[in-house]
């Protein structure tokens, strides 16, 4: 079996672009991943391009020999952007050999411990601020509208949810993002009182609609330093929360919040690779690793959920995609023993479940695992590239 073309393949799925990698080989059979660029990583369609360059001739089965040159031509600069890259390639790849076998991809890595994932809710709430048009007429205006999503989500079945900082004013909300430099407060990122207020009010709100048996979460992401996250940490110790998220990039500044606290810290999907990782372990900085199969593809990210378990910690599955995305996690998730919950975003446009052959079957918050060969589903071509993404 060989290479015989790469293309990179994209659609609007609405409030944001969907990309896909398809690796054709003279068999017949085609290998599908998930990549993003977003407003993170611009480009990286074309640094896929250029390494994916070197596979047309090859027998893509040869997954480990294919990420270890990829890896060792990016020596110098293996991380971020490059990771990524070569994560799409690598899980393109790990889809093939798995149809070449004819088994699902989590069979390459030892078979499924289990077979059903419970998953949060991602960014609930945060969607319908963002784009209140898409999501059939639910836009979020006030805390009352929180509590009602609040319920959507328990009648739903899922055991737990996580938001980002939302407040809300004169009928309007607003997401707050200082830390990307779309919002006032940066570059300082000061926390101001106002902002710790909406987000114990926020909470309270979710609280009080999801009810008990609904675990919380919130995503910081980088919009504070330290001693901000510090007091928010401190001011939801009473909502018992899943974990408190966000990036932070000095081991022991993450390790001194979580020890200030009893609030779980959920950290470190912005981290690639085991020995970025392993500081942060060696300073028990988390309570719950987060780890991205698409940023880091598959083999690394069982090697990083490997080393997490030496120190008895639980891996979450980050999810910030789509579908492909989400399956690429599931058959993750099924095969690492130190599996703690998934990230799934619900908020999707309508026409985004055309784009796959099967999509994730989700049930009362929990994803069953398929046992398709590869990845358990295969791209629509013609219901994506009826989606052309606008310029």
């Amino acid at each position: 079996m060989k290479v015989t073309a790469v293309e990179d393949i994209h659609a609007s799925a609405g409030w944001r672009t969907l990309s896909f990698l398809k690796i054709t080989t003279d068999e017949g059979l085609i290998g599908w991943s998930e990549f993003g660029e977003g407003r993170s990583m611009p480009g990286l369609s074309g640094v896929i391009r250029k390494m994916a360059q070197q596979l047309v001739g090859q027998d893509p089965r040869q997954v480990g020999r294919i990420s270890a040159k990829l890896y060792a031509h990016t020596r110098t600069a293996n991380s971020g952007m490059i990771a990524q890259a070569i994560a799409a390639i690598e899980n393109a790849c790990l889809d093939l050999k798995a149809k070449a076998l004819g088994v699902p991809v989590y069979e390459l890595f030892g078979g499924a411990v289990r077979d059903k994932l419970p998953v949060y809710w991602s960014h609930c709430g945060t969607l319908r601020v963002r784009h209140p048009d898409l999501f059939g007429g639910k836009p979020l205006r006030s805390l009352d509208d929180v509590v009602a999503l609040g319920k959507e989500v328990a009648a739903g079945g899922y055991p737990a949810l996580k938001t980002n900082i939302l407040s809300f004013a004169n009928g309007k909300a607003s997401n707050y993002q200082g830390g990307f430099g779309m919002s006032d407060g940066h570059p300082e990122i000061n926390l101001e009182e106002k902002q710790l207020n909406a987000i114990v009010d926020l909470m309270a709100a979710f609280k009080q609609g999801a009810g008990p048996d609904v675990k919380l979460s919130i995503d910081l992401n980088c919009n504070f330093k330290p001693d901000g996250v510090r007091q928010i940490a401190k001011a939801l110790e009473p909502f018992r929360l899943l974990w408190l998220e966000f990036d932070l990039h000095d081991p022991k500044s993450l390790a001194a919040i979580r020890q200030s606290t009893t609030t779980p810290i959920g950290s470190l999907e912005t981290i690639y690779g085991r020995r970025n990782l392993k500081p942060y372990l060696e300073q028990t900085a988390v309570d719950a690793v987060i780890i991205d199969p698409q940023w880091n593809g598959m083999i690394e990210s069982t090697r990083m959920a490997a080393l997490v378990d030496t120190y008895d910690v639980n891996v979450a599955v980050h999810n910030y995609h789509g579908h492909l995305s989400t399956l690429i996690g599931t058959h993750f998730a099924a095969a690492i023993p130190n599996f703690r919950i998934a990230e799934i975003v619900v908020d999707e446009a309508p026409w985004v479940a055309d784009f796959f052959t099967h999509p994730v079957v989700l049930e009362n918050g929990v994803i069953t695992v398929p046992d398709r060969p590869g990845w358990g589903t295969d791209i629509n071509e013609e219901a994506v590239r009826a989606h052309p993404v606008k310029n």
